[in-house]
């Protein structure tokens, strides 16, 4: 390599040392660029409708870190836009999806990332009001809500409160979207799908959630959908609740708790155990709200759920007997002469977290009090069949077995209410 020795007079030249000054800017701006973060963010192709990316996503994949994502949704002919999604790593299912149920949606890259879109008929989704994030309360950090689908037009119909499931530490309302555009069908129900608190410190707050606090919210949210019931066309004294996985534990606690609703605190007091609603109705008396909610739940569908704390003890910090028998539906089924709560359950015969003889159990105990029981043992099904989720494996799961016994499931409340 040639050595070119610069004169003293030209080194300290105005326009050479200008020259140098551009070179070391564009050499720091290429290190720079070099050296700034990316994640690959993977385009999700869509069925039935299309989306589109501003900026443009290379074709390698590669975003800059902090880059802010535009996407817009186009449903095809025929079809509605269900949601814009993307799905990170992480979580307890080792995926999390975030959705947004408008178009556009905002995204900012902070890790890698699979982005898309979902829709659905339109014919499935034409005749509904659909409300989003009402929230009821928030007792902790994270704001506790429920969202509202309501056939419109709809006066002084019965509703129907669906609790998600989730291990009582994961998903949110949106997960049972499917389930409810299903009971809806026929313009029979007002729908209703609620949040609660994860379990312990999952939701980040400082003081842990347990299990009580979790019915608490249950019970909370019922409250609340009650007093603002003549806003959605609902009757408030015809309800029935369900749920799936720990989403039917606690539609069962929420249906069968009621007459334990109280403010003497929740084993504070030896043998004392009584619920307080998460959200109490302004000028309500705690006696009022107890008999209300009582008499307004006639039937719940636990759908592979469990009622007995021993089959979900690990999730439980509290080891005494008697906060595991609080807890525990199994525990408080009235007899039908004092009470009829109809049950109507689905479990999957490929089930491994919830076998057929944990609710067999809970079904005798059931028959055994005179109440009213169907149990549907649904052949080839695994768990969470009535999850909605963006991944296709979860929707055509929903479309195979989700959808008929949601029907099943309708036709069992029909019954209840008509």
């Amino acid at each position: 390599m040639a050595i070119i020795h610069l004169c003293p007079t030209l080194r300290r030249h105005p326009v050479f040392l200008l020259i140098l000054l551009i070179l070391a800017t564009a050499f720091d701006s290429r290190s720079q660029s070099m050296n700034k973060e990316t994640f690959t963010v993977t385009m999700v192709p869509s069925e039935n409708g299309s989306y589109t990316i501003s900026p443009k996503v290379p074709e390698n994949g590669q975003v800059e870190a902090g880059t802010v994502l535009t996407v817009k949704a186009k449903a095809g002919a025929g079809y509605a836009l269900d949601a814009i999604y993307y799905t990170v790593k992480g979580g307890m299912w080792g995926t999390t999806s975030y959705e947004h149920f408008s178009s556009p949606m905002k995204i900012t890259v902070d890790k890698d990332m699979a982005v898309g879109a979902t829709f659905v008929e339109k014919s499935l989704v034409k005749d509904i009001k659909v409300t989003h994030d009402v929230v009821f309360a928030q007792p902790g950090v994270k704001p506790l809500k429920y969202d509202v689908y309501s056939p419109k037009g709809a006066r002084n119909l019965p509703g129907i409160v669906i609790v998600h499931g989730g291990g009582w530490s994961s998903n949110n309302e949106d997960i049972m979207r499917g389930l409810a555009r299903e009971l809806i069908k026929g313009g029979r129900y007002v729908v209703f799908s609620i949040d609660y608190r994860w379990i312990n410190q999952l939701d980040g707050d400082q003081q842990p959630n347990y299990m009580h606090h979790l019915i608490e919210d249950v019970m909370g949210a019922i409250a609340h959908i009650q007093e603002h019931a003549a806003k959605y066309g609902l009757d408030p004294t015809r309800l029935a609740l369900t749920g799936d996985s720990a989403g039917g534990h606690l539609a069962g606690a929420g249906a069968l708790f009621s007459p334990m609703i109280g403010d003497g605190g929740f084993g504070d007091r030896p043998g004392v155990y009584e619920y307080l609603p998460t959200y109490m109705p302004s000028g309500k008396a705690l006696n009022q709200v107890r008999e209300e909610t009582t008499q307004a739940v006639k039937a719940v569908a636990p759908s592979y759920g469990v009622y007995d704390a021993k089959n979900f003890a690990n999730f439980l910090e509290q080891k005494d007997e008697a906060y595991h028998h609080a807890v525990s539906p199994a525990k408080h089924i009235p007899p039908v002469t004092e009470r009829a709560v109809p049950h109507f359950i689905v479990r999957g015969t490929k089930d491994f977290l919830i076998t057929h003889e944990m609710i067999q159990s809970d079904v005798d105990l059931l028959k055994a009090a005179g109440q009213r029981v169907e149990y549907i043992q649904v052949e080839d099904a695994h768990h969470a069949f009535f999850d909605w989720k963006p991944d296709a494996q979860t929707r055509a799961t929903f479309a195979k077995y989700g959808i008929q016994y949601a029907e099943a499931m309708r036709e069992f409340f029909d019954s209840v209410f008509y």
